[in-house]
């Protein structure tokens, strides 16, 4: 069976996060990413279908960047995943470090973008 994963990330990301998603079709990797990209205003019902999006998952990868520190969006999903009590793991992308994870990741494994760690993730799941 597929496992669903969520991915977040920062809006201004939106060309890497669509990398990350079409690389992983190319790999035939064994999950589903969940698209819950904003599609429209902020708002209570943007946060409620995310949430349950959320809660269908089996995990979350967030893609740090230096602009996930300012992605309302984005934070507010990292805190409903842990609310929901979700598997979560950061991705760093390409020139990112720990000076780019927001206080909201603390804790929480990160490890550089290579399909074998994100395969590790999804596998223990």
């Amino acid at each position: 069976m597929a496992k669903r994963i969520f991915t977040s990330f920062a809006f201004e990301d939106k060309t890497t996060r669509d990398l990350f998603v079409g690389q992983a079709r190319n790999e035939k990797v064994p999950y589903e990413l969940v698209d819950m990209s904003v599609k429209e205003p902020w708002s209570d019902s943007w946060k409620t279908r995310c949430r349950t999006k959320i809660k269908g998952c089996h995990g979350v990868v967030v893609l740090i960047s230096k602009h996930l520190k300012n992605a309302d969006g984005a934070i507010w999903e990292i805190k409903c995943v842990k609310e929901e009590g979700i598997p979560l793991l950061g991705v760093y992308m390409k020139d990112c470090n720990i000076l780019d994870t927001p206080n909201e990741l603390n804790g929480i494994k990160k490890v550089s973008w290579t399909w074998a760690n994100i395969a590790d993730f999804v596998n223990g799941l």
